[in-house]
């Protein structure tokens, strides 16, 4: 673990049961300082991941750091939100324009398959998201197919696939994978086929 992953480790600590502390992180998602926004969205990241259900009532805080400029804040607000959507799926309704935006930012890597692995979470919830977010997922796999991340962007569409998805996402997630699942090479084509698989055994 890296200095600067164990020092948001350590802030992440010292906020848990310390309302003052928690709220000074809260609050600094919306400050002024790029890097005060960066260091509190990596600590409450952490934070997150063993208290996500104290993270609900600052759904909206989450949703508005999406409009700050630097990837970091936001790929760490992705992840957060991608936890709450078991806990407060309505409240993470209103992250997908801003996941949106962060899908196809040229810039990070990371900020996109944050993005991409949120709204596979949010679209596997109910058939309706599911095709509210479909056609921003089948752009990703279209723009981004053999980047760096598409491996893991991939395993999101994975899970997307075991999801409660519309008929008519399940049709066209199965022809989109297709070609792959016929022509692809290794994990690629394996990733393929267990889509392809999820999809017909649901």
């Amino acid at each position: 673990m890296s200095e600067k992953t164990q020092g948001a480790k350590s802030i992440a600590e010292e906020a848990f049961g310390n309302e003052r502390k928690f709220k000074q992180l809260i609050d600094a998602l919306s400050g002024p300082s790029r890097r005060d926004r960066q260091n509190a969205a990596a600590a409450l990241a952490f934070f997150s991941k063993d208290h996500p259900d104290l993270m609900t009532s600052h759904a909206g805080a989450l949703v508005d750091a999406l409009n700050r400029p630097e990837a970091q804040t936001r790929w760490e607000c992705l992840d957060i939100l991608t936890l709450l959507v078991d806990y407060d799926s309505r409240a993470c309704d209103k992250a997908i324009l801003g996941a949106e935006t962060a899908l196809f930012d040229e810039g990070s890597g990371p900020l996109r398959l944050a993005a991409l692995r949120f709204l596979c979470k949010l679209g596997s919830t109910t058939e309706a998201r599911s095709e509210r977010v479909w056609p921003l997922i089948d752009e990703a796999i279209q723009c981004y197919h053999g980047d760096l991340e598409f491996s893991d962007m991939l395993s999101a569409v994975t899970d997307f696939s075991i999801g409660n998805l519309s008929l008519q996402v399940k049709k066209e997630l199965a022809a989109r994978m297709a070609f792959d699942a016929s022509n692809g090479r290794g994990a690629l084509k394996r990733r393929a086929r267990q889509i392809l698989d999820n999809i017909n055994e649901s």
